[in-house]
């Protein structure tokens, strides 16, 4: 049986909650709501805990802002792909620009070209026809202003030492 690391978990939970709280803090552009926060905290996920961690964090926070009114269905595509994506790439080549530029693909272009199946079987045929083409413009404005806050803060992060001692002490 694979051993569960506690400290990953309990910082995917503060991740998540961060990601939560920080919805609180969107902006609407073109019928969604842009919450850059829960890109930085996929960054995050991505260098520090791994891309499983990464998805599981992206969907509980999506399912959390719904349960509570505070995002729209479009938050599970448009999290999902950006946290799965980024944190492949950093899992496989350790990159953090390549990981900042995952994550905005990921959201962006696989998460808003997903969204428009998600708009016709869960929100009717209306929001498709908006979804196709108002979702990528949206999610990658949002994923933007969170990769450039992620980028800020991993970089201080690194130029202070603490990054590399951050990820070891998650390490299995």
């Amino acid at each position: 049986m694979k051993k569960v690391n506690i400290k990953k978990l309990a910082v995917a939970a503060v991740f998540c909650a961060v990601a939560v709280v920080g919805s609180l803090l969107s902006f609407p552009v073109f019928g969604s709501k842009c919450a850059p926060v829960q890109h930085m905290v996929n960054i995050l996920c991505a260098v520090l805990l791994g891309p499983a961690y990464g998805v599981g964090v992206a969907f509980a926070a999506s399912l959390i802002r719904n349960l509570f009114g505070l995002g729209s269905l479009m938050a599970f595509p448009g999290s999902m792909f950006g946290a799965l994506l980024c944190g492949l790439v950093f899992w496989r080549f350790k990159n953090i620009p390549a990981t900042l530029l995952a994550e905005v693909f990921g959201t962006a272009v696989l998460g808003g070209l997903c969204a428009y199946p998600v708009a016709i079987f869960l929100m009717g045929q209306n929001a498709a026809a908006i979804a196709f083409y108002a979702y990528i413009v949206p999610f990658l404005i949002s994923t933007a202003a969170g990769a450039v806050i992620s980028a800020a803060l991993i970089y201080s992060l690194k130029q202070a030492g603490l990054l590399l001692k951050m990820q070891r002490t998650l390490e299995v």
